[in-house]
This record gives structure tokens, sequence and C-alpha cells, in this order.
């Protein structure tokens, strides 16, 4: 089963995909998209029908302290828009320190300022993507 892993942010979406078989998460894309929710969701709807995507994994970024914040409620009314419009399921993720994790393997990697700006969100996707994976035992 392929799936594409989502991290929702302000301005950008980072994408990952996994092999067929659902094993192992790889960085795709990232999409801007500026709160432009419905355009969002078709351009992840290009996406899921060109890889043949089955399922949707989804970064949930609950407060430290496990509660539901602004933009944990943004990333679950996107959740439902995804579910509408895509007809696959949408499997949330925890993805608190997703980010800080991605960040510090790139700069581990000596990634630049600059280029670790332009992939961080498709990384933190990727992490999010493979912490399901392995969650589910796959």
């Amino acid at each position: 089963m392929r799936y594409l892993g989502l991290d929702l942010g302000t301005k950008t979406l980072g994408v990952a995909i996994s092999d067929p078989l659902g094993l192992i998460a790889n960085d795709l894309t990232v999409l801007r998209h500026n709160e432009e929710y419905d355009r969002l969701i078709l351009e992840v709807q290009k996406l899921v029908d060109e890889k043949k995507v089955e399922a949707i994994v989804l970064g949930f970024p609950k407060n430290m302290n496990n509660t539901i914040g602004e933009r944990a409620q943004i990333t679950l009314d996107f959740k439902e828009k995804l579910e509408n419009t895509l007809h696959l399921p949408v499997y949330m993720q925890d993805e608190r320190l997703t980010t800080r994790q991605a960040e510090n393997l790139l700069i581990k990697n000596d990634t630049s300022r600059k280029k670790r700006k332009k992939v961080i969100d498709k990384v933190a996707a990727t992490i999010i993507l493979q912490s399901y994976l392995e969650r589910q035992g796959k």
C-alpha cells in the first residue's frame, strides 16, 4: 500500500511518499499554499492520482502538553476536507518535534541554512510518514 505523508504548515505543505509496499518513506516535494486549502487539496489530489496513493498520513501538531490548539484544529479541518474530496483514509500522526528532528538531521548532513529552508518541510513529512509506518509494524 502506498502512502502520502503530509506536514501542513502555515504557508507550505511538506509531502513525502512511501514505496509501493508501504515500508520506506521518501521526501517528495513542498507545495506553497498561503492558506488556500481548496487549491492545495486539488494539488494533493493530482499527486494521489499520479502516484497511485491509497492512504494519507497527516502530521497532527498537538501542543507539548497534549492539548489541541489553533494549528491542530486547522489540521483537523484540512483532514476532513481531504477525506471528503479524495475519498481516502487519512491517518493522523503526532508530529511534535518533527521539524526539530528534520533541522538536526539537515545540520548533521552539513546542509546550508538556505537549502534547509527549502527542504525542511518535506524532510519533516518524511519523518512523520516513516514514524507512522514503523508504528504500524511495516
